[in-house]
């Protein structure tokens, strides 16, 4: 942690330096002329006092660029103190400060940031441990208040949706985290905005990545979907058999008043029985009698023999 502190130090320190190509050039040219100047005084014999009369200004000169001139990026605001007090915004592009006087602590980024935030070990409304990764985007809409209202708004800003989010896992049941992602996303927007608006930051959405449940947990709802998809089956089985045995109600009625009709039928299945080759039809003795199903099956055999044999 003390080291990502010294980096994220030193890499501010080096941000904060802006320092454009041009001071550089500038600073190189004044050096150079200093360095011709004092050749050329040395030619005529000039006194130490005439050099350094000359020297010092120069060198004074080359300074005040090169600490004076600042460039900021087209997305940057640079937050100017003048002796402690703050003295406005600069930027973007070229402008100056007075040194030793004006102080540029920090500077803000006016583009659209992305920030992860997570939420570990959190429990729901019904008590279950859950780990939560989401993702957040903002903006800075007032890059004075981002400076003088709050001491790191980055981090503020980190600490504010890690905390946001915990709450409002601990006002849900697992269900509806787990369906309900759009609302709980509008739901942390809102919270999160409503803290941070007075530090002159914005946010403009948030997305929830990932839900991380325990893996017995998961192993048990998998079962229980599982349960739950075979008890539908069956009851849509049941139902079809249901369907079935009204089906065969309604036509035992139908050939309860035509047994001339109940006989074509039994003719009919017969017949489709037969028709296969190596087909072995058993058929009680009692449907024999009451249906002459002897006389039926001789009139089928004979047909059979009369059919054109397959070359």
């Amino acid at each position: 942690m003390n080291t990502k502190f010294m980096l994220s130090n030193l890499k501010n320190s080096q941000v904060d330096a802006h320092i454009p190509p041009i001071a550089y050039f500038l600073f190189a040219v004044i050096l150079a002329g200093m360095v011709k100047g004092i050749i050329a005084l040395d030619a005529i014999r000039a006194t130490d006092m005439q050099i350094a009369v000359f020297v010092f200004p120069m060198l004074a000169l080359a300074l005040y660029l090169l600490f004076a001139v600042k460039v900021a990026a087209q997305w940057e605001k640079a937050v100017v103190l003048r002796l402690g007090k703050f003295k406005g915004l600069k930027g973007p592009g070229l402008f100056w400060i007075v040194p030793i006087v004006d102080a540029i602590p920090t500077w803000i980024d006016n583009r659209v940031t992305v920030t992860s935030f997570s939420a570990e070990k959190t429990l729901t409304k019904d008590t279950v441990p859950v780990d939560v990764d989401a993702v957040l985007f903002w903006v800075v809409w007032d890059a004075e208040k981002a400076a003088l209202e709050v001491k790191d708004y980055q981090t503020a800003l980190s600490w504010a949706a890690q905390t946001a989010l915990r709450e409002i896992i601990g006002q849900m049941e697992l269900a509806d985290i787990l369906v309900g992602r759009a609302k709980m996303d509008e739901e942390l927007q809102k919270i999160i905005d409503e803290r941070t608006t007075s530090w002159g930051v914005t946010v403009q959405s948030v997305e929830i990545r990932d839900v991380i449940i325990p893996q017995a947990l998961e192993d048990a709802m998998s079962r229980q979907a599982q349960a739950e998809r075979e008890r539908q089956a069956r009851v849509i089985l049941g139902e079809s058999e249901k369907q079935i045995a009204d089906s065969f109600a309604e036509a035992a009625k139908a050939y309860q008043d035509n047994p001339t009709a109940l006989h074509l039928r039994a003719m009919n299945m017969l017949f489709e029985g037969l028709k296969q080759k190596g087909a072995l039809v058993i058929v009680p003795s009692s449907a024999v009698d009451t249906m002459n199903l002897g006389g039926m099956s001789g009139m089928v055999s004979l047909a059979q023999n009369h059919l054109p044999k397959e070359k």
